[in-house]
């Protein structure tokens, strides 16, 4: 009998739970361990809080204006319980975006928890750097940052429209896995406004060194950017045809 398992390499290529093997009628005792610990750590994500000292210092750096804003949901328990309330914010938020509205701009960014604030404290700040450097040599004018908290993915959309942007685009802390519990996602939504629903968006997903590195996702999301307001829309007419172009740079 060939021992070899033909499922062994491809461990390499994934970090999906494959060729664990068997101890009887149950898995091996190992893998079983392995899998509670990854659990547990999406789990923790899900109650992760932003570390905002460390990200109002990073985003400051990027010159633009900081604004704190904050979903109608007053806590994580009430976020995880009534979604709808991640998606609308609050009436101070409100009011602050509606003192820094100024002239109509190209693109609103956005920095929220979402569902895994682990993964905003580690990625964001670096992915926004390479980002808006892409945006501002390309010509484009910025919104003030908001970061944001116990928020949505649809919650750019209000936050956005309150700023007079062409285009919003939001990092927010990914739904945790089992196999990555730090993933964080990019939204791109044209013409945002209250009411939008997710085929308006353009998602890139699995934003971390262990799978679409910082650089790579940048050059992405400005590639969807450029085509969104190049061509007026967002969405499932929109598609990712990043990797067909010779080069992505501005």
């Amino acid at each position: 009998m060939n021992k070899h398992d033909p499922w062994e390499p491809l461990k390499q290529f994934t970090a999906a739970r494959i060729a664990m093997g068997r101890a009887g009628s149950s898995i091996p005792v190992s893998n079983l361990l392995q899998f509670n610990v990854a659990h547990a750590h999406a789990r923790d994500a899900v109650y992760s809080v932003l570390d905002r000292e460390v990200l109002v210092e990073g985003l400051e750096q990027s010159g633009l204006p900081l604004l704190q804003v904050h979903s109608q949901a007053r806590n994580r328990q009430e976020y995880l319980q009534r979604p709808d309330l991640g998606r609308l914010l609050d009436e101070r938020s409100l009011e602050i975006l509606n003192q820094h509205a100024g002239t109509p701009c190209d693109v609103s960014l956005v920095v929220a928890d979402g569902l895994s604030a682990r993964a905003v404290n580690a990625h964001a700040v670096a992915v926004l750097e390479v980002l808006t450097a892409m945006l501002q040599a390309a010509g484009h004018t910025l919104a003030p940052v908001c970061l944001a908290t116990q928020a949505r993915v649809a919650l750019a959309d209000p936050l956005a429209h309150a700023l007079h942007a062409r285009l919003s685009i939001i990092l927010i802390g990914e739904r945790p896995g089992l196999s990555a519990a730090d993933s964080l996602g990019a939204y791109i939504t044209y013409a945002p406004r209250p009411g939008l629903t997710d085929e308006s968006r353009n998602c890139i997903s699995n934003i971390r060194p262990q799978g679409l590195p910082y650089q790579p996702a940048a050059h992405r999301i400005f590639y969807l950017v450029q085509e969104a307001l190049r061509r007026g829309l967002s969405g499932v007419g929109l598609k990712d045809n990043s990797l067909n172009q010779d080069s992505l740079e501005p």
